[in-house]
């Protein structure tokens, strides 16, 4: 069983994010939708299809000549083909309004890519500190099984009383208890994963990188927050309107349609050749190309106005979560320095005392689980501070992270320690 556990692949944090991208259905909607807003951008550079008129003109219904199509002079069989002429600025102002709906397109996908990378993430941490609590509450079963069996065979031997033994058995009943309750959350953690990995979030998991850097400095922080994805999106619209403006600008320039026309009439009358143009009246253009400008402006403008206050927002948002890692991290070393060593040597002393009889068994027994209690906060804490990073790492789009060496995660687990 070990050899086959040794021999599966492990799933490290670069793998389920190379994993989530390759399956994500998003993504590659998103991609979809970029390509068919480029093609949209050459059909707009195109000249409209030019139409063709196909009619009879003048036939008589009544008389002698009735439904004849050679016997009255004014009857004609026409054909005529028309094309409209908008002009090569309009035409290209047509086409880069698709361009920038396209680099909008792809702005999105880099915001759906942020998130996706993000969730993923967290899921893949979510699974870990839950495994690394189960096998916390493991070691701690153990060691109170230890304790009870001894309680037991000082009670047979008559140097313990009953009340040891059911403070023992307690001690394992509440321990059972969380057990339960991790294994639960452990089950929705591996549930989380797949719904992002598919089926690899079945593999061990390797070690996490390390979550004490990240690439957002604070100095630089108001130049990184500009490359937000959300922030990117909003200056891709932001180009969107004003090439929607530009076009407004240019249709106040009418297009021109030609049309040639060859009708054809009986033998004994000569065919004719009519050649004609079309031209739409702005005649209210103050009112009406002139108001259809405006309006596209002041569009511009209120994407403008809302980017900046999302600027804004992101970049408080950023700064609290670089505030909470960074306490979450001096917590954690304080755990480690002095927290954790205390509950230890509590432990050390009491089992000291109580195998001198100076103290009684439930006090071993809650020192023992002031231990775990511990240790299960520090791994609560470093669970919120890789959730925070997680924020901070994948906030900025940028190539999936390198793994690193192992974080110092508490109590980790055996296997996480074979090569």
């Amino acid at each position: 069983m070990a050899a086959a556990q040794a021999d599966s692949p492990i799933l490290t944090l670069g793998a389920a994010l190379d994993a989530a991208q390759a399956r994500s259905a998003t993504l590659q909607a998103q991609d979809a939708a970029t390509r068919a807003v480029r093609d949209m951008a050459v059909s707009a550079g195109r000249l409209p299809d030019p139409v063709l008129r196909l009619s009879v003109d003048n036939l008589p219904i009544e008389g002698p000549m009735r439904y004849s199509l050679t016997d009255d002079f004014m009857t004609m069989r026409s054909v005529s083909l028309m094309q409209t002429f908008p002009n090569s600025e309009k035409r290209q102002a047509r086409s880069s309004r698709y361009e920038r709906e396209a680099e909008a397109a792809s702005s999105m996908r880099s915001m759906q890519k942020a998130r996706l990378l993000t969730q993923t993430a967290r899921a893949w941490f979510e699974r870990y500190f839950q495994e690394q609590m189960i096998d916390l509450l493991r070691r701690q079963h153990q060691d109170a099984s230890r304790v009870s069996e001894a309680v037991e065979s000082a009670y047979r031997g008559g140097r313990a009383p009953q009340a040891d033994v059911l403070a023992s058995h307690a001690a394992m009943a509440r321990i059972d208890d969380r057990l339960h309750e991790v294994r639960v959350d452990l089950a929705n953690a591996q549930a989380l994963l797949q719904r992002w990995v598919g089926e690899a979030a079945s593999q061990p998991l390797g070690s996490p990188p390390t979550i004490d850097r990240t690439r957002l400095s604070g100095h630089q922080l108001p130049h990184q927050i500009d490359l937000h994805p959300e922030i990117a999106v909003m200056n891709a619209r932001e180009r969107v309107a004003q090439a929607e403006a530009e076009l407004a600008k240019q249709d106040k320039n009418a297009d021109w349609s030609w049309s040639l026309m060859y009708s054809k009439r009986g033998s004994q009358f000569g065919d004719m050749v009519s050649l004609g143009v079309s031209i739409p009246l702005q005649w209210d253009q103050a009112r009406k190309q002139d108001r259809e400008l405006a309006a596209r402006l002041q569009r511009v403008e209120q994407v403008r106005l809302e980017r900046e206050e999302m600027r804004r927002d992101h970049l408080f948002e950023v700064q609290r979560l670089i505030a909470n890692w960074q306490s979450n991290l001096t917590r954690l070393a304080d755990y480690d320095k002095t927290l954790i060593p205390l509950t230890i040597e509590r432990v050390v002393a009491t089992e000291a005392a109580f195998r001198g009889g100076k103290a009684p068994l439930t006090a071993v027994l809650e020192a023992q689980r002031m231990v775990t209690d511990t240790r299960m906060e520090r791994l609560r804490i470093e669970k919120q501070t890789a959730a925070w990073w997680v924020e901070l790492e994948f906030l900025i789009p940028h190539d999936p992270v390198a793994q690193a060496t192992p974080t110092n995660p508490s109590n980790p687990p055996a296997q996480e320690q074979k090569p």
